[in-house]
């Protein structure tokens, strides 16, 4: 049986202008704004002690806050979610046995995914940083980053192209990494007060900063699947996926309630 740590904190870096799709974190899909549909779901997490928004912007603030989530405000001036959380979680006065970075451009992201990267972590304690991965087929989509790796789990790169390559007809060990990623807090305030690296300013993965300072990183395959909203046919996507999702109709609920009671 996995044993708890006593508190682990989910943090959700949003930014309002991304370069993508502007405003993205704010976009409605049935009638709740982007990022309160990642709050929500990540609050269903059964591992997570509390779920905090860490947005840049005074308009994602008030959102989280009007759809009764909790949100803190920072800096305009970082270069990923990364160094977003970090400064977060430096200004929390409660401290954390894990932190876990869930970025809040995926409205369908699933909770029982957010538990298993917990577990595992939890499981694999002197692992600095938990980053879970799917199997895909071969794809040259630049949005979805790939993670090589070794049969233990341990992360050797991560990269945009599609890789590894393979001679053979069929290549079966492609992996994406999901948007789900557990830290040790010593970890995180590594990351955060280093400089940008060489491989992070080339393929524009903030992970690989993480490796080339020298922590640990594991990436457990997890089944099922994820969706990112990076550009607006992804946003399309999302508005037609959010139809069939079960877990919806569980949280609509919990925002209506917000408002009947405020």
């Amino acid at each position: 049986m996995v044993k708890l740590m006593k508190k682990i904190i989910g943090l959700i870096p949003s930014r309002l202008k991304s370069m993508r799709l502007p405003n993205k974190a704010l976009l409605p899909i049935k009638n709740v704004p982007l990022i309160m549909h990642v709050y929500y779901r990540a609050k269903l997490s059964k591992r997570l002690d509390d779920v905090i928004v860490c947005c840049d912007d005074t308009k994602i603030l008030k959102i989280v806050n009007k759809y009764g989530g909790k949100a803190i405000m920072t800096s305009k001036q970082h270069n990923n979610g990364t160094e977003r959380i970090a400064e977060a979680y430096k200004s929390l006065k409660k401290r954390y046995d894990l932190i876990v970075d869930i970025q809040g451009d995926e409205p369908l992201i699933s909770p029982n995914q957010i538990d298993q990267v917990i577990n595992f972590h939890i499981k694999n304690n002197n692992t600095d940083i938990v980053v879970p991965s799917l199997k895909i087929n071969k794809n040259k989509n630049e949005n979805i980053v790939k993670i090589i790796k070794e049969k233990n789990e341990k992360v050797l790169y991560f990269t945009r192209a599609c890789a590894p390559h393979s001679f053979i007809k069929k290549n079966n060990y492609l992996h994406k990494h999901l948007s789900i990623i557990s830290f040790k807090p010593a970890a995180l305030l590594k990351y955060s007060k280093s400089k940008k690296t060489l491989l992070e300013k080339i393929e524009g993965i903030e992970l690989l900063r993480a490796l080339e300072i020298g922590l640990n990183i594991k990436s457990p395959l997890l089944k099922g699947d994820s969706f990112s909203v990076d550009v607006k046919n992804d946003y399309l996507k999302a508005k037609i996926k959010i139809k069939k999702d079960k877990l919806f109709s569980s949280y609509k609920k919990k925002i209506e309630q917000h408002w009947k009671t405020n």
